[in-house]
């Protein structure tokens, strides 16, 4: 198994608890119905096709957990904060990432 990640690399593990105490914001990039249905709470909703347009109002100086559904959508987001100047986590999907922030 060691050969492979050394062959490939290997992604660091991100400790999403220690950035939400660290003053992260949690950013939910689904449809504002599906924020609706659920979601962490204290999370900000940007769909992410208005993440475009409203990417200026999040905070440069704090990091960024991006989460959606299934982590496509948040991948997505994590990628254009990232190309926009912002440090940003990739959470994947909500649920999950609720379970990570315990």
């Amino acid at each position: 198994m060691s050969f492979f990640k050394n062959l490939f690399g290997s992604k660091p593990s991100v400790n999403f608890a220690q950035l939400l105490e660290e003053d992260a914001l949690i950013l939910d990039v689904r449809s504002s119905g599906e924020f609706k249905m659920g979601h962490i709470q204290g999370a900000k909703n940007i769909p992410l096709d208005q993440l475009n347009a409203k990417a200026r109002s999040l905070p440069k100086g704090k990091p960024i957990i991006t989460c959606c559904q299934s982590g496509r959508r948040s991948g997505m987001a994590k990628s254009f904060l990232d190309s926009h100047g912002y440090t940003c986590y990739n959470g994947g999907g909500w649920s999950s990432l609720q379970s990570k922030l315990k």
